[in-house]
């Protein structure tokens, strides 16, 4: 069904259809439309456009529409419809008749479109920071490994100096930590939405747009509806950070590609992310690692062709950015798919530190140690360069080592050596005087990989510069300290919930209903809510849920935390919290609270006893005996969400 063929007199060619049509790609918008959908029917709801029945008949067929798309998204591409948003209206329309056609009062497909970009972007986003906090872990967990293990460092891939395997390694976490900082800062400056800014100039309704915008997850409204409904600078952002992040995995990838290689031998990969040759029974092939560095060029490939659609637009829709969401979909696939392939990677790493060590002793990676030896002997730097480095041509010629001259040989360089000179030659020397913050000391490593797993790393040090004192540095503990508790909680496996869950979820809140320990809740019930609870996973096992119920603006709480009694003890519950503690920092919830028993466990989580007469009567009143419970030993607690954690 078309949208706008009332003042056309003839049918669109098959031809131009096909061009025209965009479902083939846009139908991954199919949840976010209805969504968006719900709240706009709530919306003209609150100015009379819809009664109390045609609201609560459109909202119960956008529902029921919701869980069947969920349940199975490949059915719309059957449809012959131009694009989601006329799919989900003739949807809407066969099940509820002519009051389907009302919905769209009021709403342009300029501004519907934009929203559902927007909201399935802040959804994604999510997912691609927790695939960045599992990369980002793994290779944590490679550097302790591999923490004394020996490495040559390059340039110009030339041997330069050695370094340790796990300072590499700590080289991509800083990387990665980056990305994550551009991802979120991208995620809080799209998160505004632009519904209710019509075709360009406006809805013609009085809708309080910022209620709307809160209804759907939104921080604010957007301020200028010209801008929100041609606004794909989220878009441009999104392609820009996968972008410099597929930099920095192509270039993990070239590292150990070339560590895997028959000349250096430093690594074998795992079979898992390796492949052979149909000719040659030899060949172990790192094509894991090749196909994330050939990969980048696509996701960078979108970028710029983004950026060359949007260049020439003038304001406001045009038909050209319909071409936005093709490649964004494709690159922010392929970047997650990559970073799912580089854990692997990492996981299955095999260290020849024998080798590693051996192609460290070579190539003069100590000449500078002693260079700076003769600098200690009150030698200015650029003689001793100079000395060095006809001391190093002689070793070449003679093909040995530094350290394999003697002294009276070293003596010819400079009257300076002694024979205390050769504590400074070895490969633990030059390793063990680069204790400057950020070096290649094993100390410094480990002060590293101590550093990041205790939450007191660089991104401390700048919070606390020019704000000594306990309230800072205890501030600035408990921003990292919240952000590490999302990386445990991905490492548990914890992610949103899906339709899917639904039955497990069921099965585990009525186990512990019926035991009297949380209040019993409906399937229907959490089918309508299944976008506020999470899961977390073992073995891909769905073990445990909870749920973030939000009340106002600011304020939510958490409900409904359960876990299989075969799986209890293993953290998962723990994770789920903090999980949801994240993820009501990204929304910017002011609180968060919970009714509980066991005070002691939310305690240890960051929260503080309050007073549970403080509460609103409605949340009071959820609260309800069972056969083992009192409300009146419930415990009221809150958490304080720290907004500048971002």
């Amino acid at each position: 069904m078309a949208l706008w063929g009332g003042r056309f007199k003839g049918e669109a060619s098959v031809q131009f259809k096909r061009f025209n049509d965009s479902l083939p790609v846009d139908y991954r918008m199919a949840v976010q439309d209805i969504v968006g959908s719900i709240a706009w029917a709530g919306a003209i709801h609150s100015v009379g456009v819809l009664n109390d029945d045609e609201h609560t008949r459109l909202v119960e067929a956008l529902n029921a529409l919701k869980a069947s798309v969920e349940a199975d998204p490949e059915q719309i591409l059957t449809s012959d419809a131009e694009d989601i948003h006329s799919w989900v209206e003739g949807k809407l329309i066969d099940a509820t008749g002519d009051l389907g056609k009302k919905l769209h009062t009021g709403r342009s497909r300029n501004d519907q479109v934009a929203t559902d970009l927007k909201l399935w972007c802040k959804e994604t986003g999510g997912e691609l920071l927790l695939a960045l906090v599992n990369l980002q872990q793994a290779m944590m967990e490679l550097a302790e490994r591999e923490k004394d293990t020996v490495l040559p460092g390059y340039t110009h891939l030339q041997r330069a100096q050695p370094v340790t395997f796990g300072h590499w390694c700590l080289a991509y976490v800083e990387m990665f930590n980056r990305d994550i900082g551009r991802l979120k800062d991208a995620i809080y400056r799209f998160d505004t939405s632009p519904l209710g800014s019509g075709a360009l100039a406006g809805t013609a309704y009085p809708i309080d747009r910022n209620l709307l915008a809160s209804n759907l997850g939104f921080r604010s409204a957007t301020l200028n509806s010209l801008d929100a409904v041609s606004d794909r600078d989220h878009v441009i952002e999104l392609l820009s950070t996968a972008s410099i992040s597929m930099m920095h995995m192509s270039r993990f990838a070239e590292d150990l590609i070339f560590y895997n290689s028959g000349e250096a031998g430093f690594v074998e990969m795992s079979d898992l992310v390796s492949s052979g040759s149909s000719l040659m029974p030899q060949k172990k092939n790192p094509d894991a690692c090749e196909l994330i560095r050939g990969k980048s060029g696509r996701v960078v490939g979108s970028l710029a062709a983004m950026l060359v659609t949007m260049k020439g637009l003038p304001l406001a829709y045009n038909k050209d950015m319909q071409e936005d969401k093709e490649g964004l979909f494709d690159a922010l696939d392929t970047w997650l798919e990559v970073m799912e392939m580089a854990v692997l990677v990492a996981d299955g790493l095999k260290v020849n530190r024998s080798r590693t060590l051996a192609a460290a002793q070579q190539g003069y990676s100590n000449a500078t140690e002693l260079a700076d030896y003769l600098v200690a002997k009150d030698i200015p730097f650029r003689e001793a360069h100079h000395i060095v480095g006809e001391a190093v041509l002689s070793a070449i010629d003679a093909g040995i080592a530094l350290e394999d001259f003697t002294l009276a040989q070293l003596q010819e360089f400079s009257g300076k050596i002694e024979n205390d000179v050769y504590q400074y030659l070895s490969i633990e020397s030059c390793l063990d005087k680069r204790e400057a913050l950020g070096g290649t000391s094993k100390v410094q490593v480990q002060k590293a990989i101590d550093n990041m797993q205790s939450g007191e790393n660089a991104t401390l040090n700048a919070q606390v510069i020019g704000a000594p004192g306990k309230v800072q540095i205890q501030h600035a503990l408990k921003q990292v300290k919240q952000r590490l508790n999302a990386q445990r909680a991905a490492a548990l496996s914890v992610r949103r919930a899906r339709m899917s869950d639904v039955d497990k979820i069921a099965e585990l809140v009525s186990f512990w209903a019926d035991k009297g320990e949380i209040l019993p809740r409906s399937r229907d019930n959490i089918i309508h809510d299944i976008q506020n609870f999470v899961v977390a996973e073992i073995d891909g096992k769905v073990v445990a849920s909870a749920s973030l119920y939000i009340y106002q603006t600011g304020l939510a709480e958490i409900r409904s935390i359960v876990v299989d009694e075969a799986f209890k003890g293993q953290g998962q519950g723990q994770a789920m919290v903090q999980y949801l503690l994240e993820f009501a920092n990204d929304i910017e919830l002011q609180k968060v609270i919970v009714l509980t028993y066991v005070p002691d466990y939310f305690t240890k989580l960051g929260f503080v006893a309050i007073d549970k007469a403080s509460l609103a009567n409605n949340i009071i009143e959820d609260s309800v005996a069972t056969a083992t419970r009192n409300p009146a030993d419930e415990v009221a607690m809150e958490y304080t969400v720290d907004r500048n954690s971002k």
